[in-house]
């Protein structure tokens, strides 16, 4: 049965929260793990490239070429920030596209290369069970066209089984995803000590597969290893290289940016050919890298990703990758000292309430060694529905969200939490707060006071 959501602008204190250059007025936001506002120096940067500066970047006059230079320094920007090449750097219109490109990307290429050397492989993926639903939905997808697809356990805390992964490592294995930090518990995955394991595997399987030379361009390139990083970038250090990473997603609206753009760090294998219109650079096209493109037109991306670059948006994320980076210590301490006081004060308030994911940690052993994110809390109310704590707290002006924003409107139990072993009741009872960076102690104590009314 369709449920009727009372409606929260009737009610006086609740007018809707607004962001205001980068802040928000009217009300308390605390599901930045949604969405967040864009910054007021992101709304800047953007502004004269929606009029003034409006060319077309595959344009050779001017204007296209003013465009073109926005975009080559906001992919410099990000491939800074993440200790990327230049053209490792795949603009899209989303983190959904980016993490479509690199599921389908992978499968699409291995295909093709068995192709040539005529052989039939049924390829295998592997992601985690509590991967976000642009993975797990593109996983089904190809589980339904004859792709296997291995879905890794998770504890009680939402770590991967790695003893699972190291079990599901075989020759046809083409990609591990598995993400940095999850929406819903915040949870932390062992990012190096998954990419040393498909390291181990990759060295003893070159012994192997030196005895079959058809099989050769396995040795170097699969498994590829993908990380969805939406979540971790403000948070976490995001080096590719440290990480041992072949993709790595990336999203502009999670980090204070625009929507409607996303990123796909994409390790190279080299550039061969020469550019034309510049001889000094290097011509890039799909065949450059281990992914085969899943959208085709003018080749923009580096063959990549075709289609007309959204110039505005993608200015907006550098600047916002510029700013979360530098911000990241800081509003690290910060959020983390915001948990804190809102964890030990909620249990004044709710003795029963529990965290889904880890129990309560002192605030200097989080710190020292951060296993989850500091912005992101799961709590277990028992006796309350999810859904109704939602919208009381709507009504009062305070948004919170019940899981992934992704699929909350569809009323689905949280495919995570379910993950972690929990009971449906518990699921349906638990709710999501996820602070950020304008969140402030006065929102946290306004929070906790109605919280006490329901």
């Amino acid at each position: 049965m369709k449920r009727i959501y009372p409606v929260r602008n009737k009610s006086p204190r609740a007018a809707a929260a607004v962001p205001v250059a980068g802040r928000i007025s009217n009300g308390i936001y605390l599901d930045s793990a949604a969405s967040t506002p864009v910054a007021s120096e992101v709304i800047t940067a953007m502004r004269p490239y929606f009029n003034e500066r409006f060319g077309n970047p595959g344009s050779l006059h001017f204007f296209g070429q003013e465009a073109m230079g926005a975009i080559d320094k906001a992919r410099e920007i990000v491939s800074k920030a993440i200790g990327a090449n230049f053209r490792e750097i795949i603009f899209t219109g989303s983190a959904t596209e980016a993490n479509n490109l690199a599921l389908r990307g992978a499968v699409k290429s291995y295909q093709h290369k068995f192709a040539e050397i005529s052989i039939n492989q049924r390829p295998r993926l592997i992601v985690s069970a509590i991967e976000h639903e642009s993975v797990l939905e593109t996983a089904r997808d190809l589980e339904r066209s004859g792709v296997e697809v291995v879905y890794l356990p998770v504890d009680c805390r939402g770590l991967v089984d790695l003893i699972a992964l190291k079990k599901s490592l075989n020759e046809r294995t083409i990609l591990v995803s598995i993400m940095f930090a999850n929406n819903e518990i915040g949870v932390i995955e062992p990012i190096l000590a998954i990419a040393e394991e498909i390291r181990k595997w990759k060295l003893e399987n070159r012994k192997n597969e030196q005895k079959n030379s058809k099989f050769h361009f396995l040795d170097s390139v699969f498994p590829l290893f993908h990380t969805d990083a939406v979540q971790a970038f403000q948070f976490l250090d995001c080096d590719v290289n440290k990480l041992g990473v072949d993709l790595m997603t990336l999203s502009a609206h999670k980090i204070y940016g625009p929507k409607g753009v996303g990123v796909l760090y994409v390790r190279s294998l080299g550039f061969k050919h020469k550019d034309l219109r510049n001889e000094n650079k290097p011509f890039v096209n799909h065949e450059s890298y281990f992914l085969n493109p899943i959208l085709t037109g003018g080749g923009q991306e580096f063959g990549l990703r075709s289609g007309t670059e959204n110039v505005p948006a993608i200015v907006g994320f550098g600047k916002a990758i510029e700013l979360a980076a530098s911000l990241r210590k800081k509003e690290t301490r910060r959020i983390l000292e915001l948990q804190d006081c809102f964890l030990k004060e909620l249990k004044k308030i709710y003795p029963q309430a529990e965290i889904n994911g880890y129990g309560i940690l002192n605030l200097k052993s989080k710190i020292l060694n951060l296993k989850f994110l500091p912005n992101i809390l799961n709590i277990y109310f028992p006796g309350k529905l999810s859904e109704d704590m939602v919208v009381g707290l709507d009504l009062k002006g305070i948004a919170v969200s019940a899981g992934s924003a992704c699929s909350s409107r569809a009323s689905k139990l949280s495919h995570v939490l379910l993950a972690l072993g929990f009971k449906e009741e518990r699921v349906r009872n638990s709710v999501r707060f996820s602070l950020g960076r304008f969140t402030t102690e006065k929102d946290i104590s306004e929070t906790l006071r109605a919280l006490k009314t329901l």
